[in-house]
């Protein structure tokens, strides 16, 4: 098997499955652990998938982006670590923006309803669930509707944002990196989570650690515009400490 054929197999087994092993693929494909490893650092260049130990993830990009329904079955538990975690920094905040995408979402599940809060968001999902609380305002900001993520995006959806200014917004990203900062694959998308970052007082970013290093097509956001960033315990201490230097607090869990 050549290495075009090869890597594109790779390619096509991390994005069906959320992730490709590298011993897995090598006894797959009669081919030694090193072969594989060349081919995903080939794959990494191209800015196709993000290298971890053993294993790579795909990259979000303008070709490829994965479901919500999808999201929800990948790294659970580090989305539920990260998402407690995050739920803690609320504080005395009032007005909550929380962004589309699972973690966001299960970080709405977990926001106080012993209290008056409101919750503006863009996600369809995370109004419903939020809602049954009585103690808690929703307001959802309007639009086209993508199918994928079960979320608002267009002109209709940013301008709604533009009217507020909201004391603490939950952000989520598909790649964050520190070259390239926080984006996502859609530019509709990118326009609604930008004019989030601008509306909000004080911004948390929730994202499992295959998603640093990563940089998706469209940027919404620098590092430094975040205050804290939330992730799992994935993410390496001293890469950690290199996405402090930037600005913002960096939580492993």
């Amino acid at each position: 098997m050549r290495a075009e054929e090869r890597q594109s197999r790779l390619l096509v087994l991390a994005r069906q499955s959320g992730r490709v092993e590298v011993a897995e693929a090598a006894a797959e494909f009669g081919v030694a652990r090193e072969t594989v490893r060349r081919d995903l650092r080939d794959l990494e260049r191209r800015g196709l998938v993000r290298r971890t130990h053993g294993a790579a993830y795909p990259v979000e990009s303008a070709g490829y982006e994965t479901t919500l329904a999808r999201r929800e079955t990948q790294q659970v538990p580090e989305k539920r670590r990260i998402a407690a975690a995050a739920a803690q920094l609320v504080g005395e905040a009032e007005t909550v923006f929380v962004d589309e995408g699972y973690t966001p979402e299960l970080v709405a599940m977990l926001l106080p309803t012993d209290r008056p809060l409101t919750v503006l968001t863009a996600s369809l999902r995370t109004a419903s669930l939020v809602s049954a609380s009585d103690s808690t305002t929703v307001l959802l900001a309007g639009g086209r509707v993508r199918a994928g993520t079960q979320a608002t995006v267009g002109p209709w959806c940013r301008d709604m944002l533009a009217g507020f200014v909201v004391d603490l917004a939950f952000l989520g990203a598909n790649g964050i990196s520190r070259e390239y900062g926080l984006t996502t694959p859609d530019p509709a998308v990118a326009d609604v989570k930008a004019q989030a970052v601008r509306s909000s007082r004080r911004r948390v970013l929730v994202g499992v650690h295959s998603k640093f290093g990563a940089s998706s097509f469209c940027r919404f956001a620098g590092i430094d515009e975040v205050d804290v960033i939330v992730t799992d315990t994935g993410l390496s201490a001293p890469e950690a400490h290199r996405y402090s230097l930037l600005g913002p607090q960096v939580l492993r869990v």
